[in-house]
């Protein structure tokens, strides 16, 4: 018996869930092979290459969590050498660049260490069986051959599973359920600095070691540090959707001297070295947060599941990828382990799951009301919250 499974999208959660299917194939081929049952897993991803876009901002993966999935995955010892502990620092200012806290982890600390977006995908990527260029457009369950797979291209493919790990705006989502995400309020401007040592090294103090966040009324400043000196910068705001095109910036804030002038009037008055973070980035990119709903639950539809965002869309709190990649562990191993059931399996899967991610989006929520708020001292509150003493 052969069991045909795709996984659309080829970030953290969809090489994970690849990932640990593969570590059962003994021939190494992308086939795991648990008694008369062969299981084929294909990552099918949008993007032309690896590298064809920025892969974003450093991610921190949670013991118990991220670091849970990649143990399942045989990839834990590996991300202990790429990634940085001392990533983990955190410093908070005040608008006037006073600073309220200063943490910074004690050696051997390796609760959440920072590793880059572009160096966990390698990590992930390795021998898997990844189809680039195939942007799915489309997924029909129930026809007699299995689970249809439309793409952009014309073409089209059938598998007895297909799992959506293809984020936000997932097109496998459809397939299960009709609910789209809805915006949150919050507004996030994305910029970058590049070779922050040399080229500012005064920012690369204000930074430090891993990131510092300024919080205001209804609005932050936060700067992480990514490796090889580059840094995001993350301007966050409560605004309408629409909130550049009212003050008549292009929808893609091509105009970056405009965009600049824009946020620093938006942050007039705060310190000169914290609007440098600002004054010294280069293009502008337009981030909104949005969610799904707290809750985000359908009727289970044979042959097709979600996984991270595409299930559990919450805010950027530092939990989404460390979900998203515990999701495809979980779900790998559940059906490495019965094959030949994959609807029963998958069935108790998304309950599991649902029931976590409800508990996960509700505190993030929570948080995300409360880091942009009138009052900046609740900032100060949820990181004094989470911060070991």
């Amino acid at each position: 018996m052969r069991q045909r499974i795709a996984v659309v999208g080829g970030g953290p959660a969809g090489l994970t869930f690849a990932r640990v299917l593969h570590r059962n194939a003994p021939s190494g081929a992308g086939a795991a092979t648990t008694a008369d049952v062969t299981v084929t897993v294909t990552v099918l991803e949008r993007d032309p290459g690896p590298d064809a876009r920025p892969p974003g901002g450093a991610l921190d993966l949670h013991e118990g969590m991220g670091q849970l999935a990649l143990e399942k995955a045989g990839l834990l010892a590996e991300y202990h050498a790429l990634s940085r502990p001392e990533g983990q620092a955190m410093r908070i200012l005040d608008p006037a660049g006073n600073v309220l806290r200063d943490w910074r982890p004690r050696p051997g600390d390796l609760a959440n260490p920072e590793i880059d977006r572009g160096q966990l995908r390698d990590l992930l990527l390795g021998p898997l069986d990844v189809r680039w260029g195939r942007g799915v457009t489309r997924v029909v369950p129930g026809t007699e051959d299995g689970v249809l797979v439309e793409f952009a291209d014309g073409r089209q493919e059938t598998y007895d599973l297909v799992v959506g790990a293809d984020g936000a705006w997932s097109r496998v989502r459809p397939a299960v359920s009709p609910v789209t995400p809805h915006y949150t309020g919050v507004a996030s401007i994305e910029t970058s600095l590049d070779d922050v040592d040399h080229r500012h090294p005064d920012l690369a103090r204000l930074i430090g070691d891993g990131s510092v966040a300024v919080y205001g009324p209804n609005r932050s400043l936060v700067a992480q540090r990514n490796s090889g000196g580059h840094v995001k910068v993350y301007a966050k705001f409560r605004a309408p959707l629409d909130w550049h095109t009212q003050l008549g910036l292009d929808a893609d804030l091509s105009d970056t001297e405009a965009v600049r002038s824009v946020l620093l009037e938006l942050f007039d008055g705060w310190a000169a070295p914290v609007l440098d973070l600002l004054r010294r980035g280069t293009a502008f990119a337009h981030r909104p947060f949005h969610v799904l709903p707290v809750s985000h639950t359908w009727t289970h539809v044979p042959g097709v599941t979600l996984v991270g965002d595409a299930a559990h869309l919450m805010p950027p709190l530092g939990v989404g990828a460390n979900l998203a990649m515990l999701d495809g562990a979980e779900l790998a191993e559940s059906i490495a382990a019965a094959p030949e059931d994959l609807d029963a399996t998958v069935r108790a899967f998304e309950q599991r799951m649902w029931t976590r991610a409800a508990k996960w989006a509700h505190i993030t929520t929570e948080g995300l009301n409360r880091l942009v708020s009138p009052d900046p001292a609740e900032a100060i509150a949820v990181f004094d919250e989470v911060q070991p003493a």
